[in-house]
C-alpha cells in the first residue's frame, strides 16, 4: 500500500523537461476552434462575457464611461481572426487490399473514395506593427496552408505564417501592411501584472468576431506543469476572464487597453480557469520568429519528479521497492534518454539533483528554468546523490528536437 501511495505521489508531480513530444493536455485544452484536428475542444458557457463590440469600437467609447470599453476601443481594432486550410489525406481502406472485396467492388469503388479532405481552423491574433506583423499562437496555425486574417472593419487578407515555436506555442503572421494605415495594439509590461488586476480578453471565440469577456488575473508564474501542458516552456498569467474556442492567440488586456498576454489555453474540467504568455516573453521572440529562425531552447535530456524525504521514505520502507532513495530533498531522475547530453554526462535513474550551477533546486520547475536560460551549448554543472554518494557531474545542453 505504501508504494502504491508513493508512486500515486510522485505521479502527480511528473513532469518532462523533454519536449518536442505531440501535444498532450489532458484536462487542459487549447483554445483555437478547429472543426476536425482538434475534437476534443469544447465550447464553455460565456458565463461573464460583458460585450460584443460593435464593428466600430469608437462608437463604444462616446457611449460609455466603463474603462472596459475604453479599453477595448483602444486595441480592439487590432484584434483579428484567423482563418485557416489545411488538407489531411484518408487513412488508406484496408478492405482494398483484400482481393475478393476489390473483385466485388471493382475498382472505380476506390477510385470515388474521396482520398484528401481540407480541414478549417480558427483563432485570433493581434496586429503588432504598421508592416503587419501579427502575434498568435503556434497551435492556431499549426499545418496551415492558407491562411486568411480578417480585421475587425472587415478587411480581409492573406497571410503568410513567419515562425512558429511550439515549446512556447507563439507564432507570427505577415499581412502586407504598406499604405494600409494598419491598427495596432498597444503593447505592455507583463511584468508590471499583479493578481488581482483587471483582465480583458477579446477574440473571436466560435466565430463570434469582437467578442469581449471580463475577469481578473487569478495567479502568475503558473508553471507549465501546474497548467497541465508539461511540454511547453511558458510561465503564464492565469486568469478568470473566459477563454472560449477561437480566443486563442487573442490578447488579454489590462485596464488601459494595453496587451498584457496571449490567450492561449483553458482548462475544460472547470470553469474560469485559462492560461495566457505574457506579453514580454512574446516580445522577447518576436523578431526572431519574423525571421523565420528557429527559437534555442538547450535542454539536458531527463523526466523527473519533485522529491522530499517523506516520499523517499515511503519508497525506502517497502520492502518491494527496487530501489533505495536518498531521502533529501530535491529532483528526482525518472529516466534519462537515450542519445542525449545527460546520457552522455553519466547521469543515471534514481540520482537526486540537488543543484545546478551552485543554484539550489528542489523541484522541477526551477531547474526547467536554469536550463532554459542557460543557452545552447552551455555547460551546467550538476550536484546530485547517487545512494550515499554526493557527485558533481557537468552535462553540456544541446538544441531541443523532436523526440518520440
Amino acid at each position: 500500500m505504501r508504494s502504491s501511495n508513493f508512486m500515486r505521489r510522485l505521479s502527480t508531480h511528473l513532469f518532462a523537461l523533454v519536449f518536442g513530444v505531440i501535444l498532450a493536455f489532458g484536462s487542459l485544452h487549447v483554445a483555437s476552434s478547429q472543426a476536425d484536428p482538434a475534437p476534443q475542444l469544447r465550447s464553455t458557457e460565456n458565463a461573464n462575457s460583458i460585450a460584443q463590440i460593435a464593428q466600430n469600437p469608437t462608437a463604444t467609447r462616446s457611449r460609455s464611461n466603463s474603462f472596459v470599453a475604453q479599453a477595448v476601443a483602444k486595441t480592439g481594432p487590432a484584434v483579428v481572426r484567423i482563418d485557416t486550410e489545411r488538407t489531411i489525406s484518408n487513412p488508406a481502406n484496408p478492405f482494398m487490399e483484400d482481393p475478393f472485396f476489390r473483385e466485388f467492388f471493382g475498382d472505380n469503388f476506390s477510385r470515388q473514395m474521396p482520398q484528401e479532405r481540407q480541414v478549417q481552423g480558427q483563432g485570433s491574433g493581434f496586429i503588432v506593427d504598421r508592416e503587419g506583423f501579427i502575434l498568435t499562437n503556434a497551435h492556431v496555425v499549426a499545418g496551415a496552408q492558407s491562411v486568411t486574417v480578417t480585421l475587425q472593419n472587415g478587411k480581409v487578407f492573406p497571410g503568410e505564417v513567419r515562425g512558429t515555436d511550439e515549446v512556447t506555442d507563439l507564432a507570427v503572421v505577415k499581412i502586407d501592411g504598406k499604405g494600409k494605415n494598419l491598427p495596432v495594439a498597444s503593447l505592455g509590461d507583463s511584468g508590471q501584472v499583479a493578481v488581482g488586476d483587471w483582465a480583458i480578453a477579446v477574440g473571436t471565440p466560435g466565430g463570434l468576431d469582437n467578442t469581449v469577456t471580463l475577469g481578473i488575473i487569478s495567479t502568475l508564474d503558473r508553471s507549465s506543469s501546474a497548467a497541465g501542458i508539461p511540454d511547453k516552456r511558458v510561465s503564464f498569467l492565469q486568469t478568470d476572464a473566459a477563454i472560449n474556442p477561437g480566443n486563442s492567440g487573442g490578447p488579454l488586456l489590462n485596464d488601459r487597453g494595453e496587451v498584457i498576454g496571449i490567450n492561449t489555453a483553458i482548462r475544460a474540467n472547470a470553469m474560469g480557469i485559462g492560461f495566457a504568455i505574457p506579453i514580454n516573453k512574446a516580445k522577447d521572440l518576436k523578431e526572431t520568429l519574423a525571421a523565420g529562425k528557429a527559437v534555442e531552447h538547450p535542454f539536458v535530456g531527463i523526466q523527473m519528479v519533485n522529491l522530499t524525504p517523506e516520499l523517499a521514505r515511503q519508497n525506502n520502507d517497502n520492502p518491494n521497492s527496487t530501489v533505495q532513495i536518498p531521502e533529501i530533498e530535491g529532483v528526482l531522475v525518472m529516466r534519462v534518454l537515450r542519445g542525449t547530453p545527460a546520457e552522455r554526462a553519466g547521469i543515471r535513474r534514481g540520482d537526486v539533483v540537488t543543484e545546478v550551477e551552485r543554484q539550489r533546486v528542489t523541484s522541477g520547475e526551477e531547474l526547467q528554468k536554469i536550463v532554459e536560460n542557460s543557452g545552447v551549448g552551455s555547460n551546467l554543472r550538476f550536484k546530485l546523490q547517487r545512494g550515499d554518494r554526493a557527485m558533481e557531474i557537468t552535462v553540456q545542453t544541446e538544441q531541443l528536437r523532436n523526440r518520440s
